[in-house]
């Protein structure tokens, strides 16, 4: 098993999945802060891969996008392979 990303460690995949799923929903980056109840700045650092989230903001993005948690996670790893 790799090291375990610690909590201030970037997430590059997650913040690149956010974007495409966002972008795929035709959402702004404001749109999508609202629907999970996150200032548009938090959203914009995720994406850009400099913020690493707690869980619970995952599953509420995850609502917001009208997804499963699966779904982005498997996302998340796609670009984190790629």
């Amino acid at each position: 098993m790799g090291p375990v990303a610690r909590r201030t460690e970037p997430q590059e995949g997650l913040g690149a999945a956010l974007k495409e799923l966002r972008l795929e929903r035709g959402l702004s980056q404001e749109e999508l802060a609202h629907r999970a109840s996150l200032h548009p700045t938090w959203i914009s650092h995720l994406e850009s891969g400099r913020e690493n989230p707690a869980w619970g903001t995952v599953r509420r993005l995850a609502k917001a996008l009208e997804l499963p948690l699966s779904e982005l996670a498997e996302r998340a790893e796609r670009f984190d392979e790629a």
